[in-house]
């Protein structure tokens, strides 16, 4: 049988159905806001209004009560939620905070908003998320967090990792972009931490196009939270905050349509997480006899997210590599709807390890100088050369991929053609 790599007919040409959640809820809650004429109500000064509008309280409500904390609070992105979070922490100029480098950007960035160092720490062989033992090696006097990263829709190592936080006196911050709705010990994703950071941008399991939530138990997180939130600055003499470490605030504030739409959206949490979970099972079972492909494992008392479908590939095996494995993959799918200028969407490895972005090769952030990595009231010695966290390098350039072929838009049929592909590859392997 000819590869469509090259040039023989592809398993599937038509596109993908398209991962499209928005519906006529959302259009009906959307009129009805902009019925209102009230887009916003936030206030960036101490008044009832500094807390937001109706639909931004009434979601932060919601998302409190699913998640089973205390506080919820609303922001334009996970990237500002990740910003307020380490801001609320206290932290000092020249303080470290111990980040993932196999991740999206914004939470190895997050510390650099203060003048802080972010501090790379490798990730576990197996679940991806931040190893344990390499975070304890990383901390100094000077570390003031962690930011763990339930990546790719699993929780991390939260017993070990937390141990290690309470040892040292550290705050634990949880990105859980990727992983709403996962569970340890029947407890969520994003409640297992000091703080945790929810996104609602376009492209995860729920949206309302851009928009964040973080959540605490902590009363006095959660008001440095909503102040940095609003024009910290302005607010706190009215409101009579004493503690000014970092109330320097931003306009990082959710709108009410926004708001409506992700009150919406969360209503549908549980049963489109359901979904990715059993297009998963299914996908496995169809594709189980293909022995250079590991599927995810799922860390023991935990459920998996499936924010895509992360596996590991063994070219001594395969006698292949993953990346012309991949390629000719690609060259027998089709890409989704909507996503058409995206390509097929399964890809080798997931982002370059942070460290090696010209960002913290080249120690230059803030001004020409080196900011903050140069600044006279850092006292350590960051290192970011290559080499430094070797799993996250090998699984990047040799042996993770991923794909999206696990969308609750997914019909079984639809994964039946990309369980033909992977078979149809790896059955013709020796002609690639």
């Amino acid at each position: 049988m000819k590869l469509a790599i090259h040039g023989g007919t592809p398993v599937r040409t038509k596109l993908f159905p398209a991962y499209k959640t928005i519906g006529e809820e959302e259009k009906v809650a959307v009129i009805q806001v902009l019925e209102s004429g009230s887009l916003s109500r936030f206030l960036g000064c101490w008044h009832e209004d500094f807390y937001g509008g109706p639909e931004v309280q009434a979601l932060e409500k919601e998302w409190a009560e699913y998640f089973g904390v205390k506080h919820a609070i609303a922001v334009n992105s996970c990237t500002s939620g990740l910003y307020c979070a380490v801001g609320a922490t206290g932290i000092e100029p020249g303080e470290e905070v111990i980040v993932s480098p196999y991740t999206m950007c914004a939470s190895a960035t997050a510390p650099l908003i203060y003048s802080a160092i972010p501090v790379f720490a490798d990730i576990e062989e197996n679940f991806y998320c931040l190893d344990p033992q390499s975070v304890e090696e990383k901390i100094t006097p000077r570390t003031r967090a962690i930011i763990v990263v339930d990546i790719f829709g699993l929780p991390y190592n939260v017993d070990a990792i937390n141990s290690i936080a309470k040892k040292h006196g550290l705050i634990v911050i949880e990105d859980t972009a990727q992983a709403p709705g996962a569970l340890y010990k029947e407890q969520y994703a994003g409640t297992l931490a000091d703080i945790g950071v929810y996104s609602l941008n376009y492209h995860k399991h729920i949206h309302s196009g851009e928009g964040g939530i973080i959540v605490t138990d902590n009363d006095g997180l959660a008001e440095k939270l909503r102040l940095i939130r609003n024009h910290a600055e302005a607010v706190v003499e009215g409101k009579g905050v004493k503690d000014l470490v970092n109330m320097v605030g931003f306009n990082y504030r959710m709108t009410e349509i926004e708001a409506a739409i992700a009150r919406c959206q969360l209503k549908k949490l549980r049963p489109l997480l359901g979904k990715r979970q059993n297009n998963v099972r299914y996908l496995e079972e169809k594709v189980r006899g293909i022995p250079a492909v590991t599927f995810p494992r799922v860390r023991n008392e935990c459920t998996h997210a499936y924010y895509v479908h992360a596996c590991k590939f063994n070219d001594e095996i395969a006698g292949i590599s993953r990346d012309r494995f991949i390629e000719a993959i690609r060259a027998e799918l089709a890409p989704h709807e909507m996503r058409e200028g995206e390509g097929v969407k399964i890809s080798s490895g997931y982002v370059k390890p942070l460290y090696l972005q010209p960002l913290f090769q080249n120690k230059v952030a803030y001004g020409s100088k080196g900011y903050p990595f140069t600044q006279a009231c850092y006292k350590g010695e960051v290192d970011y050369s290559k080499g430094i966290c070797p799993i996250s390098e090998r699984m990047h350039e040799k042996e993770l991929f991923m794909h999206e072929m696990i969308l609750p838009s997914m019909t079984e049929t639809d994964i039946d053609d990309v369980a033909q592909a992977f078979k149809k590859v790896w059955e013709n392997r020796n002609l690639l």
